[in-house]
């Protein structure tokens, strides 16, 4: 059997510096000369743009509560067969899951039976983490905490005390990142932002130097390189004749890569800008991902042969699939957090408002007859007056709460504030 370097970075809780220090450590690897595949648990469909930009490869969710295990152990020996390295990023805390662990990072290094490198915030600590690392350590047998990296040391002698509460605890120490105020990844609306990827990349750049002096590398590869298990997927080569078109610019970008992959299946997938482009191109099957369209809502508004488009094809009974920013799209208007007002398509007659922002956030469940389709609802606007009458469906939470999130269908229009995962099924059998 093979052994390559497979871990998962996770953390006690969100804010210890999980994010940056993968990023960092993804670039540093890649800078090595090494193919290194990242993953990130959980639904962001952001945090997996910027392992790309980092890694150089695309990224790829694994989620256990949108999609089966089989799927997620078999996506990461898919994806992992042809690099030399594997990196997950945990999400939130290391046991936090939707349903106590269910859907956690800590599921899915057991699911993958690979080590977890701990990130700790050592800011305001110092021997004091040594309780923390054996809490962590041994809560649950079924993974194993490799070794652990400590964020925000503030001198050497500061990460001694951290170094002898790992070694008292039986956990390798693998070094630590001082406190610099100039590496911060740029801030987040939805997510880091995505505008500028040349500042993002000079950043990246400063953040693996930075991790390298005083991390050890080599001895994080040396002890999670384990016996890897290749995919034993085979290769289909059926594919469908739809073509699909899907808005993909600044506006609308929030995909999960194996949607991609799956609607790739089905036919020739075109990608347009409802930003830039004026018609929508030859369709079967029309796909509008979340994103910023409150960013661009004069360009969005002033494009009026591409809104007049969609209008027609949505109008004529085409299929098309709107998510979040893309539902917003196909309402009459958008209304932005300074009471301005932005005619959109007009095919679904409700306004969306950034006004009084509040986030709605969790996992869903949709339950249509007798299915049940997962997905997950992110953002800050609201719907003035929604369309009950063309409501269907019942939405409930991952603790079973029913939600007032709504699923709109208008002919062959489906369109929610939730954004789905239907990486290992046929969209088409799901939704239309």
């Amino acid at each position: 059997m093979n052994k390559k370097a497979q871990f998962l970075i996770a953390a006690p809780s969100s804010g210890s510096g999980k994010t940056t220090i993968t990023q960092g450590l993804l670039r540093y690897l890649k800078n090595s000369g090494l193919n290194v595949q990242p993953f990130k648990c959980g639904p962001d469909y952001l945090d997996t743009k910027h392992h790309a930009w980092a890694a150089g490869n695309v990224s790829i969710n694994l989620d256990t509560f949108m999609s089966s295990k089989t799927h997620v152990k078999d996506i990461y020996n898919k994806y992992s067969d042809r690099a030399a390295i594997s990196v997950v990023e945990g999400v939130m805390g290391l046991f936090d899951g939707a349903k106590k662990m269910e859907g956690s990072s800590a599921q899915i290094a057991e699911l993958l039976d690979i080590p977890i490198i701990l990130v700790v915030n050592a800011k305001a600590t110092a021997y004091s983490v040594a309780p923390l690392l054996f809490g962590f350590k041994n809560f649950y047998p079924g993974i194993k905490i490799a070794g652990v990296i400590f964020n925000f040391v503030g001198s050497e002698s500061h990460y001694q005390f951290l170094k002898d509460a790992c070694e008292d605890v039986g956990v390798s120490p693998l070094g630590y990142v001082p406190k610099n105020e100039k590496l911060h990844l740029p801030s987040r609306h939805l997510g880091l932002q995505v505008s500028d990827v040349s500042q993002y990349d000079s950043i990246i750049e400063e953040i693996a130097k930075h991790i390298a002096k005083t991390v050890d590398i080599d001895k994080l590869i040396e002890i999670t390189t384990i016996p890897f298990k290749e995919s034993q997927i085979k290769s289909v080569n059926t594919k469908g004749k739809l073509k699909i078109s899907v808005a993909r610019d600044e506006a609308f970008n929030f995909t999960y890569h194996e949607n991609l992959a799956a609607l790739e299946n089905l036919g020739v997938v075109t990608f347009f800008s409802p930003l830039k482009d004026k018609q929508l191109p030859p369709t079967d099957l029309l796909y509008f991902a979340g994103g910023y369209p409150e960013l661009y809502l004069e360009e969005l508004s002033s494009n009026k042969s591409m809104k007049n488009s969609v209008k027609e094809f949505c109008s004529n009974g085409g299929r098309t699939l709107a998510e979040c920013g893309g539902m917003m799209y196909l309402c009459d208007s958008i209304i932005d957090s300074d009471s301005n007002e932005f005619p959109m398509v007009g095919f679904l007659h409700q306004k969306t408002s950034m006004e009084n922002m509040k986030l709605r956030l969790g996992y869903r469940k949709v339950h249509i007859d007798e299915a049940i389709f997962y997905g997950h609802e992110f953002h800050y606007s609201h719907i003035k007056n929604p369309l009950k009458n063309l409501a269907i469906g019942e939405i409930y939470s991952a603790r079973d709460k029913k939600m007032d999130t709504y699923l709109f269908r208008k002919n062959n229009t489906i369109a929610s504030y939730i954004h789905f995962y239907w990486g290992e099924k046929n969209i088409m059998d799901l939704l239309f």
